[in-house]
């Protein structure tokens, strides 16, 4: 018992809630970017995502663990891919397309509505802690939101970015890289690992939340200031 509680006099719970909170943030902005591309498809024609089961909140029907690791750690990631079969489509290319931009929209949208609530809860409350967990969790959804919408924006399949691109491209060049989509993803992961990607996704990503925090009049310096609980809470104790 003694050892026990030495472990809990040890701990650091306010980092373990950061690890929590960071975790919540990154499951709903997943939740968010892949129920926007069921939805978009579902209402264009396609019931493959509602058949499957992935019409949800719930995260776990989303979540692709390797991707939810990159989101925590290098704050871009990806989720598992909702299914969607074209042939429901009206108008097969164009309808992948905006498929495909439902996810990194509503992920926008998510940061703009994440930014403009901490605006409000930095204007009106006297920050205590209850107030400082909320700016966290916003924080955090806010900068994984922006990036998983800007990640997923790179034109290389099978991120949503090809999707836009290749619909300007012929059929047949269109089909046959949806081909290798899978080999192409398992670049994409080691690239991603690798942080080919780091330096220019944080200068969009930084750019891409400045603009949104002059729109609703929110410091960026509290986004990345309140993004560690643990780090905060010592600071002002």
């Amino acid at each position: 018992m003694t050892e026990v509680s030495d472990f809990l006099e040890r701990m650091d719970w306010w980092g373990f809630l950061g690890l929590l909170v960071s975790a919540a943030a990154a499951l709903l902005c997943i939740t968010f970017h892949e129920l926007s591309h069921g939805f978009v498809a579902f209402r264009l024609g396609d019931p493959t995502a509602k058949n499957a089961g992935r019409l949800t909140l719930n995260p776990i029907r989303h979540i692709d663990p390797l991707g939810l690791v990159m989101m925590l750690v290098a704050k871009v990631g990806w989720a598992k891919p909702v299914p969607v079969d074209m042939r429901w489509f009206k108008h097969p290319k164009r309808d992948m397309a905006v498929t495909a931009l439902a996810g990194p929209v509503s992920n926008f949208l998510l940061a703009l509505a994440a930014l403009g609530l901490s605006s409000v809860i930095y204007h009106v409350s006297d920050l205590g802690n209850a107030a400082l967990v909320c700016l966290c969790f916003l924080s955090n959804v806010a900068v994984l939101s922006m990036g998983l919408g800007i990640f997923n924006l790179i034109p290389i399949s099978p991120l949503d970015g090809s999707k836009v691109l290749f619909a300007f491209l012929p059929d047949r060049i269109y089909l046959a890289i949806l081909r290798y989509e899978k080999y192409v993803m398992i670049l994409v992961v080691i690239l991603t690992m690798a942080g080919v990607f780091q330096g220019p996704l944080s200068r969009l990503i930084l750019w891409g939340l400045q603009g949104l925090c002059d729109l609703v009049g929110y410091p960026i310096q509290a986004v990345f200031l309140t993004q560690d609980i643990s780090s905060l809470i010592r600071l002002l104790h």
